[in-house]
């Protein structure tokens, strides 16, 4: 089951866009590691503007999944217009695999 989540929007330096999909690419491999964090999509919403959507059973992960994102942040600040947007959000409702424990 997953309660909390996270939406992070990133808006990408004109001329950076390539930058930030390949740094969000690459934490794929990161995340699919992480145990606690059963939803992850790196979305495309515009030209120059990307988000991030998590969700997780509970804070604990949502929180050991912030600190594990730290240091990719910090690399890939040169690459933003501005810092991320972070909400925490609550899950009201969700499809996820069995598998993925839903």
């Amino acid at each position: 089951m997953v309660n909390v989540g996270l939406f992070v929007r990133i808006e990408a330096k004109p001329g950076h866009e390539a930058a930030v999909e390949a740094q969000l690419k690459a934490a794929l491999p990161d995340v699919e590691a992480e145990s606690g964090t059963i939803v992850w999509l790196a979305l495309r919403l515009g030209p120059t503007t990307y988000a991030v959507v998590d969700a997780f059973p509970g804070e604990a992960d949502r929180q050991a999944h912030l600190e594990a994102g730290r240091s990719r942040l910090a690399e890939a600040l040169e690459h933003f217009a501005q810092p991320p947007t972070l909400e925490r959000t609550d899950v009201i409702a969700a499809k996820v695999p069995s598998s993925m424990g839903a």
